[in-house]
């Protein structure tokens, strides 16, 4: 029998049988648990599985599918003992959840569980429905939130490649066969191979056109690197509050709402510190298990933001049972980016977020830890709570050891100026009769010798402009 463990649907009576119809916004959501992987975190393929609850998994397939407007009018947890290599399940699972489809008019199911072509196609037979597996969803999520050029491009390669191994399914076109006679006729194997060859050079121009995005990137990189402002990217798993948290730092107007991949395109904004010192705050896409290697794939040039960051700020959200799991889908992705844990230690700040959704006697308890641990902040976004420490931390990891200096600038260096006040803390000025400015400043032992450089060959300062 399938284990239930969730209902969402406006009208729970029987439909009469002439007046049932599929509508594919009408979606069931049901996640496997197959047998060999409840008592182990590793796939037989050697990569690691997701360490979440089969529950909290349903809760984000319900989630997910909400974020592209879907109904979910039912939602199954599904024990799968031998997973059958044509279809996953098993024949009584899926004619159980036949039954459901047209009990609920559903023309969608959304399996939580990667499928390969064979396994989608014989379950779209077997159920009349469309079928999308979790990779699938996530790309079509994705495919609705991308805004920019380089999201687009991102998020059409992606597909493409996923796309390669499911030209029968996919390609509806493909069911005209060449010659062929009557329905009964699968595709045929010339009408394949050609729209094989178009989607391969399909990918081909799309590759050749992000590596026009990473040549730019990259030299936005090498421009903000001429004025070395330290860069904070924020990261953490789908919907933690980054985007919030963000907005409440910088005074951006960045899209946060509580939704599963809210916002796509990464955003950056150059800010103050409290004590005077400029930084480029970067928001980031958010995380999730299982992330398909596709996406991994595509969005690596944006990822790479985030290994080119001084400080990276961890957002978790602790109102949320399932955020230890979370964590170690976040820190998984930074490791496979290339961020180990020794200079995890060094460059990671864990921001525990949404403490005001906690009871009292929680929310005090979460404050008490987070004062005691190594490398925890807690805070809340949207009441501003524990922001200032935040900040204070932020200010004391980028400063570093300080030198202190009064600088006298010359006629031919005022250009300087703007370069002092951003990259210094200035406890004090003073306009001198002649034209120059004397300078009480703070700076940082490698902007101190910047400082030299730029005083010593004649260079004029420069602001870059993002």
């Amino acid at each position: 029998m399938l284990h239930i463990t969730t209902r969402d649907t406006k009208n729970d009576s029987i439909i009469p049988e002439a007046e049932k119809h599929r509508d594919d916004m009408r979606a069931v959501v049901i996640v496997p648990v197959l047998k060999q992987a409840r008592g182990r975190a590793s796939k037989s393929d050697g990569t690691v599985t997701s360490t979440r609850t089969p529950e909290s998994r349903l809760e984000e397939g319900r989630r997910l599918a909400h974020a592209i407007d879907l109904e979910v009018v039912y939602g199954a947890i599904v024990p799968v003992n031998e997973p059958r290599p044509g279809t996953l399940l098993g024949s009584g699972k899926i004619e159980e959840i036949g039954g459901l489809l047209d009990e609920f008019n559903a023309g969608l199911v959304i399996v939580d569980h990667p499928l390969t072509p064979v396994q989608q196609r014989n379950l779209e037979k077997e159920w009349g429905a469309k079928v999308i597996d979790r990779t699938g969803l996530i790309l079509e999520i994705f495919g609705r939130r991308a805004s920019t050029k380089e999201g687009t491009l991102q998020v059409d390669l992606a597909h493409l490649n996923y796309q390669k191994g499911r030209l029968v399914r996919s390609w509806t076109h493909l069911e005209r066969q060449r010659g062929g006679a009557g329905f009964m006729g699968g595709p045929g194997e010339t009408q394949i191979e050609a729209d094989r060859r178009q989607l391969q050079d399909r990918i081909i121009k799309l590759e050749k056109e992000l590596e026009q995005v990473v040549r730019t990137r990259q030299l936005h990189r090498a421009k903000r690197r001429k004025v070395p402002h330290p860069i904070v990217a924020l990261v953490g798993y789908t919907n933690a509050g980054k985007s919030t948290l963000f907005n409440r730092i910088t005074g951006a107007g960045v899209l946060a709402e509580d939704m599963l991949f809210a916002t796509l395109d990464p955003t950056l904004r150059r800010m103050k510190l409290p004590q005077g010192r400029t930084v480029i705050m970067s928001d980031t896409v958010g995380f999730i298990s299982d992330l398909p290697t596709h996406l991994v794939a595509a969005f690596r040039a944006t990822l790479e933001e985030v290994l080119e960051a001084d400080l990276i700020l961890h957002v978790r959200d602790m109102s949320d049972e399932d955020n230890a799991a979370q964590s170690v889908d976040v820190m998984r992705i930074l490791s496979d980016l290339g961020i180990d844990e020794a200079e995890a230690e060094k460059r990671i700040i864990e921001v525990w977020n949404k403490i005001d959704r906690l009871e009292p006697e929680a929310h005090d308890a979460m404050m008490q830890k987070a004062s005691t641990a190594r490398n925890v902040i807690a805070v809340s976004a949207i009441t501003g709570e524990g922001v200032e420490t935040l900040m204070d931390e932020i200010s004391g990891r980028l400063s570093g050891v300080l030198v202190e200096a009064t600088i006298v600038v010359p006629l031919d260096k005022l250009a300087l100026l703007p370069w002092l006040y951003s990259h210094g803390i200035v406890d004090g000025r003073e306009d001198n009769e002649d034209g120059t400015v004397s300078l009480d400043v703070r700076l940082s032992e490698a902007e101190s010798a910047e400082l030299e450089r730029r005083m010593g060959n004649g260079q004029k300062a420069q602001d870059a402009d993002w």
